[in-house]
């Protein structure tokens, strides 16, 4: 047969095992007579003008992901059936598009002018769809066809090994219809559980679950557009309006959004994600509409409408309760608008960016708080009660400026319990105008080995001084050890340490 130079068959290589196997073909090609699994040296005997296209296995899966982001506007649960199918669960979607058959026009009209072949097919079970769709003919089957689908199929449909398809074969059993009403005992027994389990499935005897590529929000709602949109303005207002809906969804459930993302799909296919969290639980629409603002002000060209947007979908990703609140007494305001605050600077510097100090169940001052995004989950700080109870115990302000671990420091006191006169620091002298002081903090008695978060000083009990130079620099020094636990016989044997001084932060 001959070929146009336009029209050279097409094929796709790669190895499989030591030999080089055709993997796909185009329609020309398999007019020819090629098929997967042929032999590259055979094929080019056949047909010398190939045009071969080494296989890219990392492509392929790239690309089938990208399509499967593609098909959530149909619905959220996709899975991917590599190396080039997809599952779509449409149960509950289908009326969106008036119906199953509708659902299938639009999808295969969308897939034709982004350039692919496909072949589609709905069943009761997944199956039936993959068998019709790769095996039979692809349409639209209701719920209860699965075996008149099914029976003249190859025994492959049933996505069997091809070992066992081909032990199937030897013994004269070539369709699904040769096995459907054969007693069961003897075919487990010959072939194995996995050929009747696979029948069961695809007859719907047998649930198969379909695992999602990606987590189904909780919460989910969309807008479908005649005209696509492209101005910010728009997309924001869509955003509000999706937001109402959402809103009310949450309180019903007494819940609120903890991080939301809108999903924009493009006319092209090209998806655009923008996700944003929240540092309490939010429901109201102009605090939603007012995050995502901020979010795209930080993606600036990024957005790329292209041709425009056709759908747009807001999905709360993670909720959590939010119980009602009493405004109008005490500062209930002032919270609320410093959580907006948090939230917006977190939309538009990154979640990393914006941070705030948790307080640690432990008096050792650089271990006693850990820095974490502010609006990470489950962030109460107990800094009230914190200093509650210094102010109890009237104990003396600790500086807001701590080193991120004591410094070693020479210090002369007059004696030895007693406060620094001069101390010497980063080569620098300083002389002690005044200090106020000790305030012991003993060792962790539970952990005999230090930790690295709390060296060089260890877990021996320290003494801390407020200290003023002479200069009016103000400082927070420590000894580390006390001179009651210490004899001259235990550091002459380097059983205990010296007491040591340390510099571990600044006032003012």
């Amino acid at each position: 047969m001959e070929t146009g130079i336009g029209e050279l068959p097409l094929v796709v290589a790669g190895k499989r095992g030591n030999a080089d196997v055709l993997v796909a073909v185009d329609e020309t090609a398999e007019r020819l007579g090629l098929t997967p699994g042929l032999a590259l040296a055979q094929a080019r005997a056949m047909h010398p003008a190939l045009d071969v296209v080494p296989e890219d296995a990392s492509a392929d899966a790239e690309l089938l992901e990208s399509i499967a982001d593609w098909c959530l506007r149909y619905t959220p649960l996709i899975a991917c059936d590599a190396p080039d199918g997809l599952l779509l669960d449409i149960s509950g979607c289908a009326h969106l598009y008036g119906g199953e058959r509708p659902l299938v026009a639009d999808l295969g009209r969308r897939l034709a002018a982004a350039g692919f072949a496909y072949r589609i097919a709905i069943a009761g079970t997944i199956g039936a769809a993959f068998a019709a769709a790769r095996d039979g003919r692809p349409d639209a089957y209701a719920n209860g066809e699965e075996r008149d689908i099914l029976c003249p199929l190859p025994l492959g449909a049933l996505r069997l090994p091809p070992p066992m398809v081909a032990s199937l074969g030897r013994v004269g059993l070539k369709c699904i219809g040769d096995i459907i009403d054969m007693p069961r005992a003897p075919l487990t027994a010959r072939f194995g559980g996995e050929l009747l389990r696979q029948l069961d499935r695809a007859l719907g005897r047998e649930h198969e679950p379909l695992t999602p590529r990606l987590p189904v929000a909780p919460y989910v709602a969309e807008k479908r557009f005649h005209d696509p949109i492209a101005r910010e303005e728009d997309v924001l207002g869509t955003v509000e309006m999706l937001a109402v809906q959402l809103a009310a969804a949450l309180e019903r459930r007494g819940d609120g959004a903890r991080r939301i993302e809108l999903t924009l799909f493009r006319t092209d296919g090209a998806l655009r994600r923008i996700a944003a969290g929240t540092a309490r639980p939010l429901r109201d629409p102009a605090d939603m509409r007012a995050l995502f603002a901020e979010r795209l002000n930080a993606l600036a060209d990024e957005l790329d409408p292209g041709f425009g947007f056709d759908m747009a979908r807001l999905s709360v990703l993670v909720a959590e309760p939010a119980p009602p609140e009493q405004i109008g007494i005490g500062a209930a305001e002032d919270v609320g608008e410093l959580v907006r605050l948090v939230d917006r600077l977190s939309a538009r510097l990154g979640a990393q960016r914006v941070r705030r100090a948790v307080a640690q169940d432990s008096h050792i001052p650089e271990v006693a708080s850990v820095s974490l995004p502010a609006q990470a989950t489950g962030t109460d700080d107990g800094w009230a009660a914190f200093h509650r109870y210094r102010a109890e115990a009237e104990l003396a302000p600790r500086p807001l400026r701590l080193l991120s671990q004591p410094e070693p420091i020479e210090v002369v006191a007059e004696v030895p319990d007693g406060p620094p006169l001069r101390f010497k620091w980063r080569r620098a002298l300083h002389d002690v105008a005044a200090a106020d002081g000790p305030e012991r903090i003993e060792g962790v008695w539970w952990h005999p080995q230090p930790s690295e978060d709390i060296a060089p000083a260890g877990n021996r009990a320290r003494d801390y001084f407020r200290v003023e130079d002479k200069g009016g620099h103000r400082f927070w020094l420590f000894r580390a050890g006390l001179y009651r636990d210490l004899t001259r016989a235990d550091v002459a044997q380097g059983a205990i340490a010296a007491p040591a001084w340390f510099v571990h932060g600044m006032f003012g």
